[in-house]
């Protein structure tokens, strides 16, 4: 019979290591692209604007502090951010917009882009997108749910 073999406790692991300098200069870069995307998805109807800020939030969170300090004390950005970070919250109101757009954007392409399939294929992407979203939660869970009518 052999005896019990101890395992020591699982100690936290600590802060990560700092990422390598070319790492942190590409994250940078990629937060900064993903929100100029963001900003323009707001004025074209075709590009979103949450996906490319939600992006920009996550590189920035592992490249610049600052920058991350920014986007969620931004008036429009930041309470999005936050109630993602908390919990993959996206307001109903968020989610109709998606809606809206996409669905405008979708018939804009069945009558401008010239090859069929090329826009039923980024229609099929668009619904596949709102399909996920609609099932995303639309308050955090330690909020009290409106009274439905």
């Amino acid at each position: 019979m052999s005896e019990p073999s101890f395992r020591p406790p699982d100690l936290p692991a600590g802060p990560p290591a700092p990422l390598p300098l070319v790492t942190r200069w590409a994250l940078l870069v990629l937060a900064l692209l993903s929100l100029a995307l963001g900003v323009t998805g707001i004025f074209v109807p075709v590009l979103p604007t949450v996906p490319f800020i939600l992006l920009s939030a996550w590189a920035a969170a592992r490249s610049s502090p600052r920058l991350l300090a920014w986007l969620e004390s931004h008036t429009s950005f930041g309470p999005m951010l936050i109630e993602w970070r908390r919990g993959g919250v996206v307001r109903r109101r968020a989610k109709w917009m998606a809606t809206v757009v996409m669905g405008a954007s979708a018939a804009i392409m069945l009558g401008v882009v010239p090859n069929r399939w090329v826009a039923v294929l980024a229609i099929g992407c668009m619904a596949g997108v709102l399909a996920w979203l609609w099932r995303r939660p639309e308050h955090l869970a330690d909020e009290a749910t409106p009274p439905q009518a």
